[in-house]
């Protein structure tokens, strides 16, 4: 049997047996991109209605920034959050660059443009929709938004979800940030580049298999509440 149908088997072997350390590098994976998302989606739900539904000079150039931000390198964010959490930069003697803060930092400033842009579409177009019908409520712009923001819901949810598909398989700004170190920052995409180098393929088989499982299901949940969107506008 050639070596990659072993390597295969036997990444399926620590999968079904719940290896301790695959699925410790895998809930840390987790709990670092679903803190990140949750940070960016506290600021980025409010920043992106507002940009919806405020009018204010160098609206368009923020709009503008936010869209470049959206395809950030994740290079170039780990390397500002590097000089930023270093001993030389401003948040050095907070002792967080090569911890799982660092790397949640580092996922929160490429997530936090996706949610941050994607809202904003998402409101602009309903309050397009539903301007005269508000007006006509007496709403201010600012009681607005949570309405506008609660009837976009499923659609935010489809953000967030792309949001967390970008932050689980990042991998260059963790790896700057976080250091890589085992039991402590090894995450799948970071320890997969690691395990690969050492050629151990089962281990990297295994949180490949477990990472594009990952991605699928977000996809297919993404997917499906829109289906459920369209269906429920008619």
């Amino acid at each position: 049997m050639p070596a990659s149908d072993n390597a295969f088997l036997t990444a399926l072997q620590l999968i079904l047996h719940m290896d301790s350390d695959l699925f410790a590098i895998v809930s840390l994976s987790l709990q670092v991109s679903l803190v990140a998302v949750a940070l960016a989606a506290l600021v980025g739900l409010p920043l992106g209605a507002a940009l919806a539904l405020w009018r204010f000079p160098g609206r368009n150039g923020v709009i503008i920034v936010l869209n470049a931000l959206m395809g950030l390198p994740p290079v170039v964010a780990g390397l500002c959050v590097y000089l930023l959490l270093s001993r030389a930069g401003p948040l050095g003697e907070w002792g967080l660059l090569f911890s799982p803060t660092a790397m949640v930092v580092a996922q929160w400033v490429l997530v936090l443009p996706i949610i941050a842009s994607l809202t904003r579409q998402q409101v602009e177009a309903l309050h397009g929709e539903y301007a005269e019908q508000l007006q006509s409520l007496g709403l201010s712009t600012a009681r607005m938004m949570p309405t506008l923001l609660w009837d976009a819901r499923v659609g935010l949810v489809t953000v967030m979800l792309a949001g967390f598909g970008r932050a689980s398989a990042e991998v260059g700004a963790v790896m700057i940030v976080g250091g890589n170190i085992e039991g402590v920052t090894r995450v799948m995409t970071t320890s997969i580049v690691l395990e690969t180098s050492k050629g151990n393929l089962p281990l990297a088989l295994g949180l490949g298999i477990i990472l594009l499982a990952l991605v699928t299901l977000i996809n297919a949940m993404a997917h499906l509440m829109g289906e459920t969107a369209k269906r429920r506008l008619g």
